[in-house]
């Protein structure tokens, strides 16, 4: 059957843009979405976001952006085979040229919706999806190399991309996830916004600080930082994690039985949940990316150099292209707990003029390469571009 075009011709040349993911939790996919539907807006171009909803679909609503709640966070066959159908309707009924997918169960139900209407599909590669036993998940996965463009996060998903999915190049947009610069910003936090903080979670006004954001599961190396840490628990410090174990109160047990088998009980805290990261970064003296598998851009070692933290983080994944080593922070041998010991000496013991120096300019190597207005200016060029297409 012959594809139908039913966009407008009116706005076959401007991008109006549906953004589909599978909920609105917390969450760099649902950041980026966000900040995208809020330059979109601001742009004057007419755009959409379709998901399950959750607790960050308010700010769509002050934006002014219409969200259309499905159940896209579903893998069942039959529940993807009706949002198929409902995207349908959306696209149809809203002149909608550009359908940008963010997630693998909800891309099916929206590649299968533009095909349908005959609109320009892209994809956003947010992470390396698991291939499962002999690559059996490849085929569930491939749907997120099925764009028209396909976006990268980082070079190495971009590298990710190219090597197990075969995607030419030329098909491939690099836009590096970003950081709000109005969010993490050091020049405006203040002293009660730190001082609140460390009244809220019992943190000491008297000790270095070392923080580790991420939610408590392996792989975000908590272990290792404690492994670390205890090769150095001569100095001085007082580390933080902040995460949510997500019911996972077994690795909790297990962090909290690994720092009293080491002496060092009383020099740790645990927060679930905070609100407020960048009071949190603030009032930290090392931020540390301890993750024993690549994270896909490394959000935390961005955010922590956006504040002229001192940085430490794993010599993988996106951190390689977000942090310079000896300039903006220090990576460490990932996986290695005497590598991580040694940056964090070096960290706690450098001298305050140094320490200053590598602040400024971690600053300004996030301000030129990793802002907000950076990531939409390219996402929306991407758009630009996909209207043009034949």
């Amino acid at each position: 059957m012959k594809k139908k075009n039913i966009t407008p011709a009116a706005s076959r040349h401007k991008p109006v843009v549906l953004q589909v993911l599978p909920e609105l939790n917390q969450g760099g996919v649902e950041l980026g979405t966000i900040e995208i539907a809020a330059d979109l807006q601001r742009n004057g171009i007419t755009n959409f976001v379709a998901s399950q909803g959750g607790r960050m679909a308010h700010q769509l609503a002050r934006l002014k952006v219409p969200h259309f709640t499905l159940p896209l966070k579903t893998k069942n066959p039959i529940k993807l085979w009706l949002n198929y159908r409902r995207l349908v309707k959306i696209i149809e009924e809203n002149g909608i040229n550009i359908v940008h997918a963010r997630s693998r169960a909800p891309a099916w139900s929206a590649y299968w919706a533009a095909k349908k209407t005959g609109v320009k599909f892209l994809t956003t590669f947010h992470g390396t999806y698991g291939l499962g036993p002999k690559g059996i998940k490849k085929y569930y996965n491939r749907v997120m190399t099925y764009g028209d463009l396909v976006i990268a996060i980082s070079n190495h998903i971009k590298k990710h991309i190219i090597e197990n999915y075969g995607v030419k190049p030329e098909k491939i947009r690099l836009i590096h996830r970003c950081v709000n610069m109005e969010n993490f910003d050091v020049s405006k936090m203040t002293a009660e916004r730190m001082i609140k903080l460390m009244e809220e979670y019992n943190i000491p006004e008297d000790k270095p600080i070392v923080l580790l954001v991420g939610r408590l599961t392996r792989w975000k190396g908590q272990w290792l930082l404690i492994e670390a840490l205890e090769k150095i628990k001569d100095k001085d410090f007082f580390c933080v994690f902040v995460g949510d174990d997500q019911g996972r109160t077994y690795y909790t047990d297990e962090l909290k039985g690994m720092i009293a088998a080491r002496g060092m009980t009383g020099r740790f805290a645990f927060i679930r949940h905070i609100t407020d990261i960048p009071a949190m970064m603030a009032v930290s003296d090392v931020v540390v990316s301890a993750s024993t598998d690549p994270e896909a851009f490394g959000r935390i070692a961005a955010e922590g150099q956006a504040m002229g933290r001192l940085v430490v983080a794993s010599n993988i994944g996106g951190s390689l292209e977000n942090l310079v080593d000896g300039k903006t922070g220090k990576l460490f041998e990932s996986g290695n707990a005497q590598s991580l010991a040694d940056a964090l000496k070096w960290a706690l013991d450098l001298p305050h003029a140094e320490r200053d120096k590598i602040g400024r300019a971690a600053v300004e190597h996030i301000k030129q390469n990793f802002t907000k207005q950076i990531m939409c200016e390219k996402t929306l060029a991407v758009y630009k571009e996909l209207v043009k297409m034949n």
